[in-house]
């Protein structure tokens, strides 16, 4: 999954990981991935250089992540690169980042909670 990363980016490593879990997914287990999240994330992430990238992960029809922005998101995170891979180490609380302002909801918050999960999830299986 190469067409997801961008250089200067060290979330686009993590994502293009997350993306080849959800290749290596039987059916069943992608399936029942999508029925418990039930979602459309938007990722807006900007790196150290103040540059903005855009990813998406859809857990709520096809279970793929893909780069650039969704129709309709059902949850979009506004966050720093930095900040997204403390999330993603499970060094960060998500809870904690969004109550510190270093992580930014819009639409589904209780939604935003579920995206721990996932990463934890695709972690394991790797």
């Amino acid at each position: 999954m190469s067409d997801l990363k961008e250089s200067g980016f060290k979330t686009s490593e993590v994502l293009s990981t997350l993306a080849t879990s959800f290749d290596k997914m039987s059916e069943n287990d992608k399936k029942a991935q999508i029925k418990k999240t039930n979602g459309i994330f938007q990722l807006n992430i900007k790196n150290a250089e103040g540059k903005e990238g855009i990813w998406v992960i859809d857990l709520k029809e096809q279970g793929k992540v893909t780069k650039g922005p969704a129709k309709k998101p059902d949850c979009t995170m506004t966050l720093s690169d930095d900040t997204f891979m403390s999330l993603a180490d499970g060094k960060l609380n998500g809870q904690k980042a969004f109550m510190t302002g270093a992580l930014k909801v819009k639409g589904n918050v209780m939604l935003a909670t579920k995206l721990d999960g996932v990463l934890k999830g695709a972690k394991a299986k790797l």
